[in-house]
This record gives structure tokens, sequence and C-alpha cells, in this order.
């Protein structure tokens, strides 16, 4: 049958117990150690992460303050633009009314001008119309 050896059992205990010892202090503390510190470069990453988050979103603020910024400084310089545009065109549409005006008050003029010297000539004609009127009533 199977008999128990003390001393055996002794020896296999002792080992066991060294075997645990060395493995602590050269796999298990080293390996622990190791975890930890990961966790902690994590943790130290993760913040930075979050540190550059904070940043990127600072600057993002910043970057639609200044579009935003830049929008609204072309719009007004757009709106000066036009009215500069608007103001010149309505000079240059006075300057051409104006010019237009005076041309129509001496087309006026030269009309009755001919008018009057239409009607002179139709005065001085009158009585050859009439010798002619009174011609063709007698043949008829």
């Amino acid at each position: 049958m199977l008999d128990i050896n003390p001393i055996l059992l002794l020896v296999t205990f002792v080992v066991f117990l060294s075997l645990i010892a060395v493995l602590n202090s050269w796999l298990y503390n080293p390996l622990f150690a190791y975890m930890n510190n990961r966790d902690e470069h994590i943790k130290k990453e993760l913040h930075k992460v979050a540190s550059n988050d904070d940043e990127i979103q600072s600057l993002h603020l910043k970057a639609q303050t200044i579009v935003m910024d830049a929008k609204l400084e072309a719009a007004a310089l757009r709106e000066k633009v036009i009215a500069d545009a608007r103001e010149l065109a309505e000079s240059k549409l006075e300057a051409r009314r104006a010019e237009l005006a005076n041309e129509y008050l001496e087309f006026e003029k030269s009309l009755a001008e001919s008018k009057e010297q239409l009607k002179g000539d139709l005065m001085t004609h009158i009585p050859l119309f009439k010798t002619a009127v009174e011609a063709k009533f007698s043949q008829i």
C-alpha cells in the first residue's frame, strides 16, 4: 500500500515554500511592479490626452472666433464696397440724367425753332397754295 513518508513530505513542503519564495521575488513582484507602472503610465497618458482634448477644444473655439470675426469683417467690407459702388453709380446716373435733360432742352429749342421756321415758310407759301387751290376748283 501507500505509505506516507514524513521526511519526503517535509522536503516537498520546503521545496514548495522555497519555490513560492523564489517565484514571488523573481516573477510576481516584478510583474506586479511592471503592471502598476503600466497602469500609472496609462493614467498619465489619458490625462495628457484629456488636456490635449481641452487644448484642441480651446484652439477650435479660437479658430471659430477668428472665422466669425473674418466673416463679419468681410460682410462689413462687402457692404462698404456695395455702398461705394451704389453711390458712384447714382452719381453717374445723375450726371447722365442732367446731360440728357440738357440735350432734351436743346432738342426742344431746335424743334421749336424748326416749327417756327416751318410756320414762317408755310405762311410765305400760303398765297401760292391759295392760287393753286383756286385753280383746281376752277377746273372742277
